[in-house]
């Protein structure tokens, strides 16, 4: 495997030489940020973030992420000429030595969560989802202001792209997540880049919009939509994980050799669709991180890891869930899961 790091760019907290001190560092995770979905990339942002990542010793390999328009999503007027600019995306990130480009194929939001700072008793804070606190939102009624939503759309563009999404099902999304990876993928293929869909955070509806990246069935529903390995998955522990009915070592197995790359972070389940983020290791949550190491290693994974969201801790703020200390300690901790895992399969 490859472990790397996400990095949001020159206005990140968490600066490249921090990153490149953590130990096993092979590369960061990172995109371009200043282009609204739908939009081309422009060679000379991309090849920005390869010549920063270089000059620290540090490859760019991993595209996280690269955004698919709601036009997309919806299969509405205009999706096509979308889906040429984001097959245009493909050609010059791996003209620039991109080889995986993780998305996902949310409706209208990201990952979502009901609180930033959840404070936990040794002093610490993270990211946390009551599902009772989403449930009291109207994004109809109400203006509408949810952790880790960007708030891309002003109220009344919220209400209209929520009406256009009224009438889609689960279906219907699946058939236009097959009609983008149908034209996707084979531009893939030629240009030797993987794409490895993100599972939905959390694993279940919001607002009434479907979500079709959550559990063993679908994500097999999904695999089989393009039967190629370019059509691979971002096997994220932390979003399946949030649903106690996701067997995740299980899952790994099921999947294997389509898992391009692998967010691996821990979570407590707190109630129904309750949960808080947690430091990494097993006895600090709900997952069994070894067995989901194990796992990767037994299906012969190879591809790329990050510590995913970390709490802030030692006083440090900055973006939430992406501050340095705690994940530097997950990434730690990962490099001897996999030691361990490795040692025991050989």
């Amino acid at each position: 495997m490859k472990l790397t790091f996400r990095w949001y760019g020159p206005q990140d907290p968490v600066t490249l030489e921090q990153i490149r001190q953590i130990p096993m560092m092979s590369g960061i995770v990172s995109a371009v940020y200043d282009v609204a979905p739908g939009g081309v990339w422009s060679e000379q942002s991309i090849g920005s973030i390869k010549n920063a990542a270089a000059v620290n010793g540090l490859e760019f390999e991993v595209v996280e992420s690269l955004p698919v328009s709601e036009e997309i999503k919806l299969g509405a007027r205009g999706a096509d000429r979308f889906i040429e600019h984001y097959c245009e995306n493909i050609r010059r990130l791996a003209k620039a030595g991109v080889k995986c480009i993780c998305y996902n194929f949310m409706p209208v939001f990201d990952w979502l969560r009901s609180e930033l700072a959840h404070r936990h008793a040794d002093g610490s804070n993270a990211l946390a989802y009551d599902e009772r606190t989403v449930l009291q939102m109207n994004p109809l009624t109400s203006e509408l202001s949810l952790p880790g939503w960007d708030e891309s759309y002003t109220k009344d563009q919220l209400k209209t792209l929520l009406a256009q999404y009224a009438d889609l099902d689960e279906n219907r999304l699946f058939a236009n997540l097959q009609t983008f990876l149908e034209a996707v993928i084979p531009v893939a293929r030629e240009n030797g880049v993987y794409m490895a869909i993100h599972p939905d955070d959390p694993p279940w509806s919001v607002f009434g919009l479907p979500r079709i990246i959550t559990d063993l069935q679908h994500i097999k529903r999904f695999l089989k939509l393009a039967d190629d390995p370019f059509n691979g998955l971002t096997f994220c522990a932390g979003s399946l994980g949030a649903s106690a009915e996701n067997d995740l070592p299980n899952m790994i197995r099921a999947f294997a050799g389509r898992i391009r790359f692998a967010h691996l972070r821990n979570i407590r389940r707190t109630g129904y669709r309750r949960f808080e983020e947690v430091a990494h290791p097993t006895a600090c949550g709900s997952l069994d991180m070894l067995e989901i190491v194990r796992a990767l290693v037994e299906t012969g994974f190879d591809g790329y890891v990050r510590p995913d969201h970390g709490r802030m801790v030692w006083g440090e703020t900055g973006r939430c869930g992406y501050g340095l200390y705690d994940r530097a300690l997950g990434a730690a901790y990962i490099t001897g899961l996999f030691e361990a895992a490795q040692r025991w399969h050989i």
